[in-house]
C-alpha cells in the first residue's frame, strides 16, 4: 500500500534512536523527506542507503528554549507537512514528595517544546489544507505506571492538549493523534527494567520474564512495529483518524 507520503516534509523529534528513530525510518521508507532532530544530531544506526538519503540529521536540545524558538521560525518560513512529537521521560519516582521544581522541569522539558513546535508547524499545514501531527505518549496515560508519576502526569496533560487541538484543526484536513507505546524494546525500557531489577533485588532476566507475562502477545514490541503505526497515521489513508490515542502494546492495556 502506498501511503502517499512521497515528497512530504516531516520533522521527527528525538529521532536518533528508540521510538523516534523508528518513526523517522518508517516515514523515510514511505518516501517522506525527514528532518531527524535529536540532541546528538545523528541518524539512527544501520540505515539502508536509500533510506538515509531521505533523512537529514539536526541537533536540537529541547531544553534550549532559544534553539527551539529558532527552529520554530525555520519551519514557519519553510513549512513541513508532518510533525512527530517525541520526548524523553523524566526521572522515575513516586507521587508523594515530588517538589514544585521537579514538576516544573518535567513540564517544561516534555510539554512546552511540543506545544511550540506544533504551533509553528500548524501555520503551514492550515494554510495548505493538509497536515499530520502525531505525538508519542505512553500507556501510562490510560493506566498509570507505578513509580513514574512525573511521566504519567505530564503525558496526561499532553493528551488533553492533543485531543483539544484535534477538534480545532480538523476542518483544515490536519489530523492530530497520539500513539501510546507499551513495552517496546528500546534503551529507555532497558533503563526502567534495570531500575526495577535493582529495587527488587531480581536479575534482569527475571524482571523481563515477569513483564512479558503481563502482555497477551507474550513479548516486548519491536521499534519497527511502533514506527509502522506512526507512518500509517501520517498517511493519506488515515485522513479520517483524528483525536485518537492508538495503543501499540501487545494488548497489555486492559481498560477502555
Amino acid at each position: 500500500m502506498d501511503f502517499g507520503l512521497t515528497g512530504k516534509r516531516a520533522v521527527v523529534v528525538g529521532a536518533s534512536k528508540g521510538l523516534g528513530g523508528a518513526s523517522a525510518v518508517a516515514l523515510a521508507m514511505e518516501g517522506a523527506e525527514v528532518i531527524a532532530l535529536s540532541r546528538s544530531g545523528t541518524l539512527p544506526d544501520g540505515l539502508a542507503p536509500e533510506v538515509a538519503a531521505r533523512m537529514s540529521a539536526r541537533a536540537l536540545d529541547l531544553a534550549d528554549e532559544a534553539a527551539v524558538a529558532a527552529f520554530c521560525d525555520e519551519i514557519r518560513a519553510d513549512p513541513v507537512q508532518i510533525l512527530v512529537n517525541n520526548c524523553g521521560g523524566p526521572p522515575a519516582g513516586p507521587a508523594r514528595g515530588q517538589t514544585r521544581e521537579a514538576w516544573r522541569k518535567a513540564f517544561e522539558s516534555m510539554a512546552m517544546p511540543m506545544f511550540a513546535l506544533t504551533d509553528a508547524a500548524l501555520d503551514g499545514m492550515v494554510a495548505a489544507g493538509w497536515g499530520r501531527i502525531v505525538t508519542i505518549g505512553s500507556s501510562g496515560i490510560e493506566v498509570p505506571i507505578p513509580g513514574l508519576v512525573l511521566s504519567n502526569g505530564v503525558r496526561g496533560a499532553i493528551a488533553g492538549w492533543s485531543k483539544t487541538l484535534a477538534a480545532e484543526v480538523a476542518a483544515h484536513s490536519v489530523t492530530v493523534n497520539m500513539v501510546l507505546p507499551g513495552r517496546i524494546a528500546t534503551d529507555r525500557l532497558a533503563q526502567l527494567d534495570a531500575i526495577r531489577a535493582r529495587n527488587s533485588g531480581q536479575d534482569m532476566a527475571a524482571v523481563e520474564a515477569e513483564a512479558r507475562a503481563t502482555i497477551p502477545a507474550g513479548r516486548y514490541g519491536r521499534p519497527e512495529e511502533f514506527g509502522a503505526v506512526v507512518a500509517f497515521l501520517c498517511s493519506q489513508q488515515a485522513s479520517y483518524v483524528t483525536g485518537s490515542m492508538i495503543r501499540v502494546d501487545g494488548g497489555a492495556t486492559r481498560s477502555h
